[in-house]
């Protein structure tokens, strides 16, 4: 009986730990993803923002990244796609606003 009650205890102390530590590192997660793909997309935005995907998929984590195309006056949106292993990361072609309607925060 003591082994069960133990148990419980340990679980009940340690589970706001293991939260907080899960959203810091979805937290640290994101800003590895944002920073990654506006790297990625400099050559091709200005000004560029990512609004990211807080979570991903199970492989891979995922942004819109939007700013004015180089050389240019018009928004543009690129999809950027990072690879949670590898942590290198794809871009999609060109989007322009009247294709995607989505003002990241400032």
């Amino acid at each position: 009986m003591r082994a069960p009650v133990i148990a419980l205890s340990l679980l009940v102390l340690t589970a706001p730990t293991v939260h907080a530590s899960s959203d810091d590192a979805w937290a640290e997660f994101g800003k590895a993803v944002s920073s990654a793909c506006v790297k990625a997309a400099a050559g091709q935005i200005d000004k560029a923002k990512a609004v990211v995907d807080p979570y991903g998929s199970e492989r891979f984590g995922l942004a819109l990244v939007t700013g004015t195309a180089k050389g240019a006056k018009q928004t543009i949106s690129l999809i950027c796609v990072y690879d949670k292993q590898k942590k290198t990361v794809e871009l999609g072609s060109e989007l322009s606003a009247d294709q995607v309607k989505v003002t990241p925060g400032r």
